[in-house]
């Protein structure tokens, strides 16, 4: 009798178990339903959309004459001279780009992180170029880099008189760079001053008694916990390099849709920009976007495995200890 009272009285705490785990996996999925849904309708639905549509000649406009081309438009994109164009002029501005900006805004952070009066106040003048339109951003530094009116070159010719230094249609990769790191300074600081006041006070403490002086405790205390944080900004700042649009758009004469950039900065997703809404040839253009995520794709998989060799972490990324 009390083997068989025993019994049932399991079986109803498995029974009430039971509910208790439905009801919180229903409210799980209640809770992830909208985030789900937008994923879906934004996400999902939209990149095979796109993916069939680099498949066809669409147009954007005229769906009575939309054709499936197959793998024509890839070949295409293979062969053409303006895409192998720009896509170099992506390489050489990811060359300047990324590690001005990781550098640049390392130093920020190891300045703004020391104890100081004021660096409340610092660190929020160095944030707000972060916060300001891009458009407002360009126009103001088109008025500082003008070869003729600029403020640059009025400071350059007090040194060498004369000197006109063509920033925006010679050198315009190198105002670019200045433009994007300017205004990226702000947040690439922000991470890293996380990342700074993470680490523990006790190990720089036992290095310092160990009789470690402060380039040493840079060295072997502060860039190797640090690791982490760079190679976090490292695969944002190499995915976002490819994904540059905006400012080179805004840097052409006349800063519209209509307005060619100067040939230095025809960075890919600007040819993209106008295959799509300027020659409507949508389909064209979306595999040139697919290509573009296979590349970056490829390289950030690349970064991912060479973390294995110089990221710091107690758990090794092939999950076992170290």
């Amino acid at each position: 009798m009390g083997a068989v009272q025993s019994g049932t009285r399991r079986m109803g705490i498995q029974r009430r178990m039971s509910r208790r785990a439905w009801r919180r996996t229903v409210a799980f999925y209640l809770f992830i339903a909208p985030w789900l849904l937008g994923f879906v309708l934004l996400g999902i639905i939209p990149l095979i959309f796109g993916l069939l549509t680099s498949l066809t000649n669409y147009d954007g406009l005229n769906l009575a004459t939309i054709k499936f081309i197959g793998l024509r438009n890839y070949t295409r994109a293979l062969a053409d001279p303006d895409a192998h164009f720009s896509f170099g002029r992506t390489l050489w501005w990811g060359a300047l780009n990324t590690p001005a900006w990781l550098i640049l805004s390392f130093v920020l952070a190891l300045i703004l992180n020391q104890a100081v009066k004021g660096r409340g106040l610092f660190r929020t003048l160095y944030y707000l170029p972060s916060i300001i339109p891009a458009v407002a951003t360009v126009w103001v530094w088109k008025i500082f880099l003008d070869q003729n009116y600029g403020l640059l070159n009025a400071i350059i010719s007090l040194f060498r008189p004369g000197t006109v230094v063509p920033w925006l249609s010679e050198y315009a990769l190198a105002g670019l760079t200045a433009i994007a790191v300017w205004g990226g300074l702000g947040g690439g600081m922000v991470i890293f001053l996380a990342g700074l006041q993470g680490i523990p006070d006790e190990v720089i403490e036992a290095a310092r008694i160990d009789g470690a002086n402060a380039l040493q405790v840079f060295r072997y205390v502060t860039i190797p916990l640090m690791t982490p944080v760079i190679f976090f900004q490292l695969v944002l700042a190499l995915i976002g390099s490819f994904q540059q649009l905006t400012l080179p758009l805004l840097l052409g004469k006349g800063g519209g849709q209509l307005s060619f950039p100067p040939r230095g900065i025809y960075l890919y997703m600007l040819h993209t920009y106008y295959q799509i809404f300027v020659y409507q040839r949508f389909g064209y253009g979306t595999a040139l976007l697919w290509l573009l995520f296979v590349v970056v794709m490829l390289l950030t998989l690349l970064v991912f495995r060479t973390a294995r060799y110089w990221v710091y972490s107690e758990v090794s990324l092939e999950g076992g200890e170290r």
